[in-house]
This record gives structure tokens, C-alpha cells and sequence, in this order.
């Protein structure tokens, strides 16, 4: 649950190890949306949907186009995660200088991770060709496929830091208290005699858009 004037966001991130890239999309696309979170005893009332300051995650899909999903969409679905994007707090992340390489050859894909600060090129090439990853006369054609990679991050990157600076100037004082207001409740199931005990197991953490979460209940 979130606790704010707005929903948190209208995108949600679906990744997976086989995807090549993250992937952000509008939640509408998946049939998913933030809605007001109104108590059961309420729920007659529009004036308390309209002035609701929670927020539950909601699947907006009909149960009848649930059933009857294929299994690309059911796969979606089940790499989702809800996606936020905290302007206030960029500074206190570093933008990540990783990238996911995967490198189709004739035999199987190369797949590793490649950092542009830490990893030398050559080296990290030769490294893979002496493991019998890599084929020795796909070398530089590994190599421009690194660099290509490595240009569409840095772009996303640079982006990625316009598209905050511009947010931040265009953002009003009452917006930017409610996202320094912002607090997210995990819930998980009321033990019951048919549900397993899971309070040995509870944690904060959320997801790694969202963080941890301020009250686990």
C-alpha cells in the first residue's frame, strides 16, 4: 500500500534473465493500475474515492480474459514489477555502469555482464575466448557489439539524469513535499489454520525500485 495524494506511478518494469532488456511500460498496457485503497464498510462512497490518500496495486484485467491469457502474457505477467521513480532521492544513487551483453552466435549466446569502468575490453574479450566462451574470429565482432551496448546505456544514462533536472525545475512545492512524504506498507497474509506461519520470514524490502518499505504488517 501507498500512502500519498497521487499514485506513485503509471509504468510498471517487466525483466527477466532471458529478456535482453529491462522493459518499461505503461501499467495500462499490462491491465494494472494503482487505485484508491476505500474500506470495505465505505466502499458505497464516491467523495471518499476522491479524497483517498492510499493507494493499492490493482489488476484492472476481466477474470474471463484471465482464463483465457497465452503464455507469452501469462510469462509478462509474471515478471512484473511495479515500477518508481523517486526524483528526490537520484543523488543518492549511482547510475549504474553494467551492462547485460547478450551475443548471439552460431553454437549458443554469449552472456555476461560488462563494466564500462571496471572491465577492459580487450582483457574481458580474451578472458571469454580462453574460457571456450567466445569464438576467437567472432572477437571484434564481440567487441563492437560491447560498444554498442555500452553507447545505448551511457545515452539512457544521460537521459536519465535530463529527464530529472527538467522534473525537478517543473515540479511545484506541494509535489515535491508528498514525494518526501511518500510511505509504502507491506503487507502479507493473516496467519489462519490453513496458511502457513510466515512471520519468521517478513522483510522490508519490496523490490529494487521501490526499496524497503516503511511499516511491514
Amino acid at each position: 500500500m501507498v500512502v500519498s495524494p497521487f499514485p506513485p506511478s503509471d509504468k510498471i518494469g517487466i525483466n527477466s534473465v532471458q529478456r535482453e532488456a529491462e522493459e518499461i511500460v505503461p501499467m495500462k498496457q499490462m491491465k494494472m493500475d494503482w487505485v484508491p485503497y476505500i474500506p470495505l464498510e465505505n466502499r458505497d462512497s464516491q467523495v471518499d474515492r476522491l479524497q483517498s490518500q492510499m493507494f493499492i496495486l490493482s489488476c484492472t484485467q476481466r477474470r474471463v480474459a484471465l482464463k483465457q491469457m497465452n503464455i507469452d502474457r501469462l510469462k509478462k505477467y509474471e515478471y512484473c514489477l511495479p515500477y518508481f521513480y523517486q526524483p528526490l532521492k537520484e543523488d543518492e544513487l549511482e547510475q549504474s555502469t553494467e551492462v547485460q551483453i547478450i551475443f548471439p552466435a552460431e553454437q549458443k549466446p554469449v552472456f555476461c555482464e560488462f563494466d564500462w569502468e571496471l572491465d577492459e575490453l580487450d582483457e574481458f574479450t580474451d578472458q571469454l575466448i580462453e574460457a571456450d566462451e567466445l569464438d576467437k574470429d567472432k572477437k571484434d565482432a564481440f567487441k563492437e557489439f560491447v560498444k554498442e551496448k555500452v553507447r545505448e546505456a551511457k545515452k539512457v544514462n544521460r537521459q536519465a539524469r535530463e529527464a530529472r533536472k527538467k522534473a525537478l525545475e517543473e515540479m511545484s512545492e506541494e509535489t515535491k513535499a508528498a514525494f518526501e512524504n511518500m510511505r509504502f506498507s507491506k503487507f502479507y497474509p493473516i496467519p489462519t489454520p490453513d496458511t502457513p506461519d510466515v512471520s519468521n520470514v517478513k522483510a522490508p524490502f519490496i523490490n529494487r525500485y521501490y526499496g524497503k518499505a516503511h511499516e511491514v504488517l
